[in-house]
């Protein structure tokens, strides 16, 4: 629908959604190894490392928002209803932490070794709208964009963070996963542009 009214030159109306899971990462040390690579041998790395994880986005019929430089952004449960999206993130992201552990910095350079991301999700509401006229982007806008961004922003390599009210619904909706996050609370965080502090969890790749 909404690629039909871009085609068309009609407005797109901003849509409200109840509920999503939105998943970040990046990667850990990017500055750093990008300094040392040709701009082709970067651009290499991301495809690859892309390609893994757009794969993995088709496989957990996820919805893929957008990249930025080494920034990845996924969402569950917003072009189609998804009723166990938390539980779907989980695994892609659980998916998504070793496959980055497979592919190599830099193949011309054995010794920079293998790529590490850092990721994030948080569940809740958000508006999803296009924004612009030239080259119009779908970008999705709210709290919940802001604190699932702070849960990236704030983990470690290969390490995946997410919020009490994230961990409640991959609980739900997949307790075969409970192994993976049980007894591994973290400490509190502040988000950016939300009030008070966010409960957050470790989501294990190994339990």
């Amino acid at each position: 629908q909404v690629s039909a009214a871009l085609r068309e030159g009609r407005p797109v109306e901003p849509e409200p959604y109840d509920c999503v899971t939105i998943f970040f990462s990046d990667i850990v040390g990017f500055t750093s190894l990008s300094s040392q690579m040709q701009p082709q041998q970067v651009m290499v790395m991301l495809d690859r490392l892309y390609c893994a994880l757009d794969s993995l986005t088709s496989k957990y019929n996820l919805f893929k928002v957008e990249t930025i430089g080494d920034a990845y952004m996924v969402v569950g449960n917003l072009r189609h209803p998804q009723h166990d999206h938390a539980a779907q993130v989980a695994r892609f992201a659980l998916e998504a932490v070793q496959a980055a552990t497979s592919i190599r910095a830099n193949e011309d350079n054995l010794e920079m070794g293998y790529l590490s991301i850092r990721a994030g999700f948080h569940s809740g509401p958000v508006i999803a709208s296009v924004v612009g006229s030239t080259n119009p982007r779908y970008c999705l806008f709210g709290e919940t964009v802001n604190v699932a961004s702070r849960m990236e922003s704030s983990s470690i390599a290969n390490r995946i963070q997410m919020t009490h009210k994230a961990a409640e619904l991959v609980l739900q909706q997949a307790p075969e996963l409970k192994p993976h996050i049980a007894a591994r609370r973290r400490q509190e965080t502040t988000a950016a542009g939300v009030s008070g502090t966010v409960r957050t969890y470790w989501l294990d790749v190994y339990p």
